[in-house]
């Protein structure tokens, strides 16, 4: 048993509610005001926040195959000092999973490695090469969802055919929109900064075209559709007329593209601003923002994307696309949009707990008597500096350096056990 004593939870209303919690056999067995279990450990928490754990449906933990650059024991204990209890590992590992024996390996390495629950996806095309269709049958029972995140599905009679293939399977497609067709050879937004510092630029278009063509076809095959890191105006548009029109469509944001835009790149440290999609203009990112607000855009995901000092070292045009966020996703948020009153924090804790449970049928995010013990406990009052040497992930890659957060994760436990505590 475990007794969480003299927390404090966010009740229906969002108002915050003194408490005490008790685990028992993996699951809460008593939430009360004042609970008392002779036989139980006791972890005092001060009147700390316990929320749901964490969920990130958007994960690169490289491993097998890019383990220089993280490991499923490093990603996860990541995950775990970060408040995440279920992640969503993406495919483009060596080898991907894209047959059962591929899967049966990466299965394997999470049962052994974990220490957080981990589900990966399933690719969409064999070896991530956007050619040949993987046997949505012999996956859908193991996997997360389908995707070939990191690159886009480039022929739309081939993404119809994969999302008929998903609807028979009753499996969602997260997809990576991005028209390779109009990159030109781009690395960053097509904006102020790449025009100023004469870098080829990444035009909006190519993220939105796809999107546009997607809801499309979700529609036409009913297929429970889903994208992956909008970046910019035109896609939320997007999105927010295809639930209009009854579509079943659902979107995530990441973190920096809600808090940066193009212009706060800063040449010395460019190639800790460097992802796909790219940071866009104040107006994309206002426009995102804007999206959760009104539920066009569902979650909030990191887009975790670890990568070795080494490689980040390169010249911006060669250094390799992502940032690492898993330590950092809440503190940030809260710090940026609750702290100072834009979102309630109920509204912040919703989008990275309960509505990615709904959203892919998670039996998680929930914080009542009967439910898994997965949850996280944040110390707000806390205000500490963001520093890449305190990371547990392998990657160090990050904009975010320096900036001071609060929303500290003091405790992450999973099925009733301890797998952080600060």
């Amino acid at each position: 048993m475990l007794l969480l004593k003299n927390g404090q939870i966010l009740n229906g209303e969002g108002v915050l509610v003194d408490t005490d919690i008790l685990i028992e056999e993996g699951k809460i067995s008593k939430i009360a005001p004042a609970i008392e279990a002779e036989l139980a450990e006791v972890i005092e928490l001060d009147r700390k926040l316990i929320t749901p754990g964490l969920i990130d449906v958007h994960v690169h933990l490289r491993e097998p195959g890019g383990e220089h650059k993280e490991t499923i024991a490093t990603g996860t204990r990541a995950a775990a000092r970060g408040g995440f209890t279920f992640i969503a590992a993406m495919p483009n590992t060596i080898p991907v999973p894209d047959s059962g024996e591929s899967l049966e390996g990466i299965l394997a390495k999470i049962e052994k490695d974990a220490v957080v629950r981990v589900a990966p996806y399933g690719s969409i095309t064999t070896g991530l090469a956007g050619q040949e269709l993987v046997d949505f049958p012999a996956l859908a029972e193991r996997v997360f969802a389908f995707t070939d995140d990191g690159k886009g599905i480039q022929e739309a009679g081939m993404m119809l055919e994969v999302m008929a293939e998903a609807a028979k399977v009753d499996k969602v497609i997260a997809a990576h929109c991005e028209e390779e067709s109009l990159l030109f050879g781009g690395y960053l937004h097509d904006g102020e900064y790449a025009k100023k510092h004469g870098h080829k630029g990444i035009n909006s278009e190519s993220e939105s075209v796809q999107v546009a063509r997607d809801v499309l076809l979700a529609k036409a095959t009913g297929v429970r559709y889903h994208v992956c890191h909008v970046s910019t105006k035109e896609s939320v548009s997007l999105i927010r007329w295809a639930k209009s029109e009854g579509i079943q469509v659902t979107a995530e944001v990441a973190p920096h593209h809600l808090l940066l835009a193009d212009t706060d790149i800063v040449c010395e440290n460019a190639t800790n601003y460097k992802m796909n999609p790219p940071l866009r203009s104040e107006a994309d990112r206002l426009a995102c923002v804007e999206g959760v607000l009104d539920g066009t855009i569902d979650l909030i995901a990191t887009d975790h994307a670890p990568h070795t000092e080494e490689e980040k070292s390169t010249p911006l045009h060669e250094a390799p696309f992502g940032i690492a966020g898993l330590e950092i996703a809440f503190p940030l948020m809260y710090t940026n949009f609750v702290k100072n009153g834009d979102w309630s924090l109920k509204f912040l804790v919703d989008r990275m707990t309960e509505i990615p449970a709904k959203v892919f049928n998670l039996p998680y995010g929930k914080l009542e008597i009967g439910a898994v013990a997965d949850l996280a406990v944040f110390d707000l009052d806390v205000t500490y500096e963001i520093n890449a040497s305190d990371f547990v992930s392998k990657g160090k890659n990050t904009p975010f350096i320096g900036n001071n957060v609060s929303g500290e994760t003091y405790l992450t436990v999973v099925d009733g056990k301890v797998v952080y505590q600060k």
